[in-house]
C-alpha cells in the first residue's frame, strides 16, 4: 500500500519532468550528492516535530538501530557535519520513506521521490533565500503547471507573535503545528484545537487570530514593523526586517506578483529557524470563483541554521536555507493531463528501424543496425527472420520511431540504403 509501479509511459514523463527540474538546478550552479537510504536512527529521531511517529524503523541490525530516510535534508545535515563541510550548494533527488496513510488521488505516498536544492554556508541575510524562491518561481513557470502562489513567512516572525499573545515558549512547537493547518481548516477549528488540544488559553487562542489571518506583501510588513507590540519583540523584529530585505531582492528578482506574505504560514517541522516558504498550485474551478481554490502544496522549504550543529560533536553550526520540490504531486498533476489529452508520450528515444522488404535479409539488417549503434544511433529491428514490412513500419507507427532504413536486395546491389520518413512516407535513398 502507498507504493507504486512506474510503466514505461509514466517513467518518461517522469524522467521529462526530472530533467526540467535538474537543468533549474544545474542552472544554479549546485552540485548534486546522494546519500544511504538507510540512518541510524538517532539521526532522524526528534528532528520532525509531530511526524516522527511516520518514520520507518528497522529491527536491529548487527548491533545498529536503523531508519529508513524521511527526507533528504536531516540526511545532507548529517553529511555535511560528518565530512566537516561548511560551504556547499547541492541537490538531491532521491526517494524517502514515510509511515503514512497512503492517498494515492492527491499524490500522497509512502515511497516517493523528493527533489532538494540547498544552499549551506555563512552568507550575508537573505541573498540565499531569494534565489531558493527564484528557483521554484522558475520551476513552477518552467512545467506550466497554471497559477500558483508562493507564500512566505519567518519562524522568527510567528515565535514573536505566540510570545507577545502569552504563548508559553514550551508551548510554540506544538501552536506552529496547529497554525500550520490554517490552509485545509477554517479558523474556529484551528482555535478549538489550541485549547481543547494544546492548552492555550481562550484569550491567547484569540490574540494569535488576529494576527495569523493576516497576508500581503511590503505594505503588510511595514504595518507590522509600527505594530506597537510585535515591534517590541526582539525576535519578530528580527524577521521582520529580514522579510523586508527578501521583498526587496524578489522585487529585483521580478517575482513578487507570485509572492505571498502570509502569518498562517507555519511549517510543522522542528528544524526551520527562519523564513519559511511554501508553493501551492491556484486552481479556478469555474469562471465566477472569487477565490482560487489551492489544489495543495507542490514546493516547500526554508531557513534551517541549527540542524547541522546537532550532528556536530563540537556543535559547530553551518547555516543552511533549502526548497524542496513536490514532484510526486506535480507528476499527479501532469499524468492526469495527459490522460485528458490524450496524447500518446513516447516511451523510447530511438531514432530509426532497420528494415527489410524481402526474405533472407537478416545479415544485412544486422550489418547495417551494427554500423548505426556504433555511430552512436538510436536504432532498432525486429527480432525475426523473415518479418513483412508492413508489419515493420506498423511497429515505427505504433512506438513513435520516426525513420526506417530499408535495405532490399536493389539497394544492397547499388550499395544505397533506402531512407523512409515514417509519418509522411517521403522516401530518399543514400
Amino acid at each position: 500500500q502507498g507504493t507504486r509501479d512506474h510503466p514505461p509511459a509514466q517513467a518518461a514523463l517522469r524522467d521529462r519532468l526530472l530533467s526540467a527540474v535538474v537543468a533549474c538546478f544545474k542552472r544554479h550552479g549546485a552540485a548534486a550528492i546522494d546519500t544511504p537510504v538507510l540512518e541510524l536512527r538517532e539521526t532522524l529521531m526528534g528532528k520532525y516535530g509531530e511526524d516522527t511517529k511516520l518514520i520507518y524503523e528497522l529491527q536491529d541490525q548487527g548491533g545498529e538501530l536503523l531508519a529508513l530516510r524521511y527526507d533528504l535534508t536531516v540526511p545532507f545535515a548529517r553529511y555535511l557535519a560528518m565530512n566537516k563541510v561548511t560551504n556547499m550548494k547541492r541537490y538531491h533527488i532521491a526517494k524517502v520513506y514515510r509511515r503514512d496513510n497512503p492517498a494515492t488521488t492527491r499524490g500522497r505516498y509512502r515511497e516517493f521521490y523528493q527533489c532538494d536544492f540547498d544552499i549551506a554556508g555563512q552568507f550575508d541575510p537573505m541573498i540565499p533565500d531569494a534565489e531558493c524562491l527564484k528557483i521554484v518561481h522558475e520551476i513552477l513557470s518552467d512545467l506550466q503547471l497554471g497559477d500558483f502562489v508562493i507564500k512566505v513567512n519567518d519562524r522568527r516572525i510567528l515565535n514573536g507573535v505566540f510570545a507577545v499573545c502569552g504563548v508559553p515558549e514550551s508551548k510554540f512547537i506544538p501552536a506552529c503545528s496547529t497554525v500550520d493547518k490554517l490552509d485545509k481548516v477554517p479558523w474556529e477549528e484551528v482555535r478549538s484545537e489550541m485549547v481543547g488540544e494544546k492548552g492555550l488559553s481562550p484569550e491567547a487562542a484569540d490574540r494569535i487570530g488576529e494576527y495569523v489571518q493576516l497576508h500581503g506583501g511590503l505594505d503588510l510588513i511595514e504595518r507590522l514593523l509600527q505594530d506597537p507590540k510585535l515591534s517590541q519583540n526582539k525576535l519578530a523584529k528580527e524577521g521582520l526586517g529580514d522579510m523586508k530585505l527578501l521583498f526587496e531582492y524578489l522585487t529585483l528578482f521580478g517575482i513578487t506578483g507570485k509572492i505571498s506574505f502570509d502569518l498562517s504560514l507555519a511549517r510543522g517541522l522542528d528544524y526551520y529557524t527562519g523564513v519559511i516558504f511554501e508553493a501551492v498550485l491556484l486552481h479556478q474551478e469555474n469562471e465566477h470563483v472569487e477565490e482560487p481554490v489551492s489544489v495543495g502544496s507542490v514546493a516547500g522549504g526554508g531557513r534551517y541554521d541549527g540542524l547541522v550543529g546537532m550532528f556536530d560533536p563540537k556543535g559547530r553550526k553551518v547555516p543552511c536555507v533549502g526548497v524542496s520540490i513536490g514532484i510526486e504531486r506535480i507528476f499527479s498533476i501532469l499524468e492526469q493531463r495527459l490522460k485528458a489529452s490524450g496524447e500518446k508520450l513516447r516511451t523510447t528515444e530511438t531514432q530509426v528501424l532497420v528494415a527489410t522488404p524481402q526474405k533472407h535479409l537478416l545479415p544485412a539488417r544486422l550489418k547495417l543496425i551494427s554500423e548505426l549503434w556504433d555511430a552512436g544511433i538510436k536504432a532498432e529491428m525486429l527480432y525475426k527472420k523473415d518479418p513483412k514490412l508492413l508489419k515493420q513500419l506498423q511497429y515505427c507507427e505504433d512506438t513513435g520511431i520516426p525513420l526506417a532504413a530499408i535495405v532490399g536486395e536493389q539497394e544492397l546491389a547499388d550499395g544505397v540504403v533506402k531512407l523512409r520518413d515514417v509519418p509522411t512516407r517521403e522516401e530518399v535513398r543514400m
